[in-house]
């Protein structure tokens, strides 16, 4: 083929619907981590295994495995064809299009258009499909599970994905079983439009089981939403039939556990997170949780009045260590809250090079969710405020918090802590231009012009000629 001809070839790849033009790349996403969630999967899921080995084709190939990939490719295809050959030709579009991909990557541009060829005679049997792909729901799910299992970034998108797919076939069950997760998942997160509307995921988990009565995961998923809302007793049955269920199933563990931990059974809550870690001993998110499960004894163990078992706080504190660090190890990038309970325990033990150590790698961090970044400021601030006793340092993080425009907890905490700050320092000193300073960004993000244009001027007249203070007068005034 001629450059031209390549060249050509790739507009046509770009237009695909695969893990190769879906938002994840090798920058935003750690390959090992994903590798191994992904052969855990295939491990324990027998149910799905077309997709795992796609997404795994996908990490093999941006790590240059380019023969592994056609393997994972291979085993995708031999799934499909066993267990869905009268589907086979809809349910193949993705793997198809992977398999263009790897074989332009490997340099084998005639494989690469022979399966543009395949996509072009599968997609003439859509009305609405394109050249080389059909917007239909095993395509939007499939883009949907790709795109939950990545990052959490990608989770708005993948809840779309879900949605655009339940338009055209309500009763998926595997759409509404990802619809169900991700909803859960962005409830979870503070400042999402979902966080705002906690109870939405419970309607979702409890139409999948109407759909599917004894799908276990799902029944976890609706035990911690209602244990949310204190129906405790509904809650514990539906942990006790998921277990009945699927009680080696790596998922379903994780959250009995958590469900555990948060009724304050510790112990029960660890046996269960150990059982996982024999099925999946790679698992970043049950070491996570082991380590949570520790970090809440410890918590109790401290808040005991004379506590007079050092060596047992010590034991806790070298545990809270061990499995917060195994959590976020292999996931640099993504498990940003792992990091961050490990750098705590660090800085509540006295380790304070340790736990600044962390911190400065996590403000490098860029492409993030923005309650990530305002909990690394967070945590930051509260770091250098309480072990560092430097007021001016935890101001700067915090407002660093503050500037990131997302509405979450974390960001709240941020405010409350600079309210506090700038308000004591006025008590002791009210000519100190930076606590005036602070006020009048908190009055003017509040919409309060006139009282934040009255502390600007006090800052303003107490440090001259500060650019900040002047051009926030300026923007103020000519609002108003």
């Amino acid at each position: 083929m001629s450059n031209a001809q390549k060249d050509s070839l790739k507009v046509k790849l770009d237009q695909l619907e695969c893990h190769f033009t879906w938002g994840p790349q090798k920058e935003n996403i750690d390959l090992d981590d994903m590798k191994q969630r992904l052969e855990d999967s295939i491990q324990t899921n027998v149910k799905h295994q077309a997709r795992p080995h796609n997404q795994l084709a996908f990490v093999n190939c941006l790590q240059g495995n380019y023969e592994k990939a056609i393997q994972n490719l291979q085993e995708a295809e031999r799934f499909l064809r066993e267990n869905h050959e009268d589907e086979f030709d809809k349910r193949s579009i993705i793997t198809h299009g992977n398999y263009a991909w790897v074989y332009y990557h490997m340099g084998q541009l005639t494989e690469a258009q022979s399966y543009l060829d395949k996509l072009e005679e599968i997609c003439k049997q859509f009305p609405d499909a394109s050249q080389y792909t059909a917007m239909i729901p095993e395509v939007y799910g499939e883009k949907g599970w790709a795109l939950l299992k990545s990052a959490g970034k990608y989770y708005e998108e993948a809840m779309e994905c879900f949605k655009k797919a339940l338009e055209k076939d309500l009763d998926n069950i595997d759409c509404n079983v990802g619809y169900a997760i991700v909803l859960y998942r962005l409830e979870a997160f503070s400042g999402t439009p979902e966080n705002r509307e906690p109870n939405k995921s419970i309607k979702q988990l409890r139409r999948v089981l109407e759909l599917d009565p004894d799908h276990a995961e799902v029944k976890m998923l609706l035990a911690l939403k209602l244990q949310e809302s204190n129906k405790i007793v509904e809650a514990l049955k539906l942990v006790e039939q998921a277990l009945q269920k699927s009680p080696d199933l790596p998922h379903v563990l994780r959250y009995a556990a958590k469900f555990y931990r948060n009724e304050g059974d510790v112990e029960k809550a660890v046996e269960v997170l150990k059982k996982g870690l024999k099925i999946t001993p790679h698992s970043t998110f049950l070491n996570h949780q082991i380590g949570l499960c520790y970090r809440k004894a410890l918590m109790s163990l401290i808040k005991t009045p004379r506590s007079k078992k050092p060596q047992q706080k010590a034991e806790l504190i070298e545990l809270c260590k061990f499995y917060f660090k195994k959590a976020f190890e292999p996931r640099p990038l993504t498990f940003i809250r792992a990091h961050l309970d490990f750098a705590g325990i660090c800085a509540l033990n006295g380790e304070y090079p340790s736990a600044e150590e962390i911190y400065n790698k996590l403000l490098k961090l860029e492409d993030i969710r923005p309650e990530n970044k305002q909990a690394i400021r967070l945590q930051v601030g509260l770091f250098e405020l309480h072990q560092k006793k430097s007021e001016s340092n935890a101001i700067t993080h915090f407002l660093e918090g503050m500037k990131v425009n997302y509405d979450s907890t974390e960001r709240e905490k941020c405010r409350d802590n600079l309210k506090k700050i700038a308000e004591r320092q006025l008590r002791r000193n009210p000519r100190n231009s930076k606590a005036h300073g602070v006020l009048g960004f908190l009055h003017q993000l509040d919409g309060r012009k006139h009282k934040a244009i009255e502390y600007f001027e006090m800052a303003s007249d107490l440090d001259p000629g500060n650019e900040e203070y002047l051009s926030a007068l300026c923007e103020l005034r000519l609002s108003i």
